[in-house]
């Protein structure tokens, strides 16, 4: 699932009513970011027994310091920072433990958890699982990567959290990536039919730990069977771009304050004293009573127009319609032989057929042959557009807009760097529409799923390889290509919403002469393939993906299917 988080005006508002006092904030504060913060301690400590006590003592601090924060767009960020000081500080509490009580406390461990909630199977599972056999300081490591890759964190906020540079976070992801390829293939080994593995394992007691960690490892790298498994392994982080946020438990609840609750029933889920302590000093001025029942009910969906702070937050039996992410980005199947795009049903019902305007795009269309050349492209009105970002915005990061005015056509040009950052690929947005806004052609000499031959993996941009990891697309988004071309008859702002794998925009205002030119380019001036034409020339033609007449506190939950 695509994971989006609310960073935006409705945020602020959300935080600084929560400050002054709004208790009702403080509840939607508490409970668009409890899944967040339980999924990283719970991944970090493996579900020990401690987990429940860090996450509240996390919340806690939270709202204790709320009036501390300054700026409301680093909410996310603190949050996380203050999350692993409490990881590290319960680190530094614990004293040691027999290892068969420490085994009882995971009976039903994080990875557990992850594989039964979230119904994992195949390689994910065998992810989830490998985490297991990685130290206490991989493991928190990881319980941020994971959901950087998912696009819940960026790399800037996973460096803040475990408090080193940007370079310094690189280094030790790659590292902690090597050895939890490892752990996979300890998992694999274990689960295969290896015949001297037994005996390897003969003394083993079940559990994972650093020292059978490496005696397996040394047997794998040894063993023809065991290596030989490693032959069709997916990269890790192609696999976790499509695991959503474990759900907070059953019977897990929050509460900010005693308020009507007695000590006994607030012991009665599991506080500790330190907690319950913590308890009956009300943060804020009016927190007394607020109560944040989580049990079960909270799962991360996509986003819609009108979201929760945070995430959309949906009931588990909720038919929301799922955009599951593939973790195979490599040309998905059409649904139509057809090289022309698939449209989506007609718009909303409201509309009649004298008012037809646009249909969607909600499928991947698939690549023409090389050598088929583009249809005709219809020639539009063109007065000329304006830009904000004037006649080359470049857009590089999450956030950044760009507004176009007037009548004529656009280019938005596309560079994904999955080699700087893989994952899952938050699309840009259309949003605040006013008048017509149509995709007409796409060009640049091949689609971004086209390898390119002479790289080392056959992939120097684009949507990735094997060597350098993969950018991955929501389910059912359409394939872009280097060069996709628009027509605007009034205004929009275009938003790069860039989280999880690394992209950037281009955009510059463009004429018909310069469209027809592009997709006429084919195979014999070098290009990989001819363009596409997907304008066919009336008020029915495609509009784009996440387009909305509507202007959403934050773009990056703009839905799939336009609401133009």
């Amino acid at each position: 699932m695509e994971r989006t988080h609310v960073e935006t005006r409705q945020w602020r508002t959300t935080i600084s009513a929560a400050q002054d006092g709004d208790r009702q904030a403080l509840d939607e504060l508490v409970a668009g970011w409890l899944p967040l913060v339980y999924n990283i301690v719970g991944r970090a400590l493996n579900g020990h027994a401690d987990v429940d006590d860090v996450v509240q003592e996390t919340m806690l601090r939270a709202v204790d310091n709320l009036g501390t924060l300054r700026d409301p767009d680093s909410f996310r960020s603190w949050l996380v920072a203050i999350a692993m000081r409490q990881i590290r500080d319960r680190a530094r509490r614990r004293t040691p433990e027999p290892l068969a009580s420490d085994a009882g406390d995971r009976a039903a461990d994080f990875a557990e958890l992850t594989v039964l909630r979230l119904q994992l199977e195949g390689q994910r599972r065998e992810v989830a699982e490998a985490v297991r056999w990685l130290d206490d300081e991989d493991r928190q490591l990881l319980s941020l990567w994971w959901l950087e890759v998912a696009g819940e964190l960026t790399r800037r906020e996973l460096a803040a959290a475990v408090g080193i540079s940007r370079q310094h976070a690189a280094v030790r992801v790659q590292r902690m990536k090597a050895r939890l390829e490892v752990a996979r293939g300890i998992v694999r080994a274990l689960e295969g039919a290896c015949p001297e593995l037994d005996a390897v394992t003969a003394r083993w007691d079940g559990r994972p730990g650093s020292v059978w960690r490496k005696r397996l490892a040394r047997h794998i790298r040894g063993c023809a069977y065991c290596a030989g498994a490693e032959e069709s392994v997916v990269p890790a982080e192609r696999l976790l771009v499509g695991i959503a946020l474990v759900p907070v438990p059953a019977g897990f609840t929050l509460s900010l304050a005693l308020g009507g609750k007695t000590s006994a029933a607030a012991a009665s889920v599991g506080w500790s004293a330190k907690v319950l302590g913590a308890l009956t000093k009300p943060a804020v001025a009016v927190t007394a009573g607020a109560t944040i029942a989580a049990g079960g009910a909270y799962v991360v969906t996509h986003p819609s127009d009108d979201p929760p702070p945070r995430a959309v937050i949906a009931p588990t039996a909720s038919s929301s319609p799922s955009r599951t992410l593939s973790a195979t980005p490599t040309r998905p199947p059409s649904p139509s032989p057809s090289p022309s795009p698939s449209p989506s049903p007609s718009p909303s019902p409201s509309k009649t057929a004298t008012d037809l305007y646009g249909t969607v795009v909600d499928a991947v269309d698939r690549a023409p042959a090389a050598d088929a050349r583009p249809g005709t492209l219809p020639h539009r009105p063109e007065s000329g557009i304006t830009s904000t970002g004037g006649p080359k915005a470049v857009m590089q990061h999450r956030g950044e807009s760009v507004t176009l005015t007037g009548q004529g056509y656009v280019l938005v040009r596309w560079q994904i760097s999955p080699k700087s950052r893989p994952g899952s690929l938050v699309m840009p947005t259309w949003t605040g529409l006013k008048g017509k806004l149509f995709h007409v052609a796409s060009g640049g000499g091949r689609r971004m799923d086209d390898p390119l031959q002479g790289s080392p993996d056959g992939y120097a941009t684009g949507m990735g390889g094997p060597t350098i990891g993969y950018a991955v697309l929501p389910g059912g988004t359409q394939q872009m290509w280097q060069n996709e071309y628009f027509y605007l008859d009034g205004s929009v702002i275009l938003t790069q919403n860039e989280r999880g794998c690394d992209y950037g925009l281009t955009v510059f205002p463009s004429n018909w002469d310069a469209v027809n030119a592009d997709v006429l380019t084919g195979p014999a001036q070098g290009a990989i393939r001819y363009g596409l034409i997907r304008d066919n020339g009336k008020d029915t033609a495609p509009v784009p993906q996440y387009a909305t007449r509507s202007t959403p506190t934050d773009p990056a939950t703009v839905e799939q299917r336009s609401r133009v």
